[in-house]
């Protein structure tokens, strides 16, 4: 997969909805009920984060739910890239970017949302092809004025801004020329999860998908 096909597939995941759930899941049963809320309400796309030891089975889980098109986060190595895609993760998502990292989603045709945090990591991964890219930490970076900033002079990149967003700050998120949509973990709090709350996941789902964008 070229690095243009990778982003054009990338968009189109990140059209899907204007939140990207975000999620960090230490039991895979609770995978399917949780992504059937999230869907349900709205969100489609689901980024599951390689953080904990379940989480390749919880991606394995969540690839056979309708309507859902799960990914995995916190891509590090080409190890990594290669189980996520064996689960059947359908996109891939990573903190950074290098160019191991690049070249095995390339070689797994694993379409990535590689992560940057400045112009020049922008503009060297635009320079590969690349112009579907998260932006992160988003707010630890200087939030939606600095997202606007980058964008003034490399309108061709647009961004999936991720870390410290919520539903207070979002819609500033939003609202930019350049972002296509957030990546979130609000949508599936812990305490929800861990108490089987899924009708209340999927209401906040509802409440993010109904954000303007």
């Amino acid at each position: 997969m070229t690095p243009q096909d990778a982003s054009k597939r990338s968009a189109e995941i990140c059209r899907a909805a204007p939140v990207v759930p975000v999620l960090v899941v230490d039991d895979a049963a609770h995978a399917r009920p949780l992504a059937e809320a999230l869907v349900a309400g709205g969100l489609p796309a689901l980024e599951v984060t390689l953080r904990t030891p379940a989480a390749l089975d919880v991606i394995r889980a969540m690839a056979d739910v309708p309507g859902g098109i799960v990914g995995a986060g916190t891509l590090l190595t080409p190890g990594d890239v290669k189980a996520a895609k064996a689960a059947g993760a359908k996109f891939g998502v990573s903190p950074g970017a290098t160019d191991r990292l690049l070249q095995a989603c390339e070689d797994e045709d694993l379409p990535l949302l590689p992560g940057t945090a400045t112009a020049s990591e922008a503009m060297r991964l635009l320079e590969r092809g690349y112009t579907v890219q998260k932006f992160f930490p988003a707010e630890a970076n200087g939030g939606a004025p600095a997202l606007k900033a980058i964008g003034a002079p490399i309108p061709q990149v647009s961004f999936c801004p991720t870390g410290g967003v919520s539903l207070k700050n979002a819609r500033e998120y939003l609202g930019l020329a350049n972002t296509l949509c957030v990546g979130g973990s609000w949508v599936a709090p812990k305490d929800k999860v861990m108490a089987g709350d899924w009708a209340g996941i999927e209401a906040l789902a509802r409440e993010a998908a109904a954000l303007p964008r």
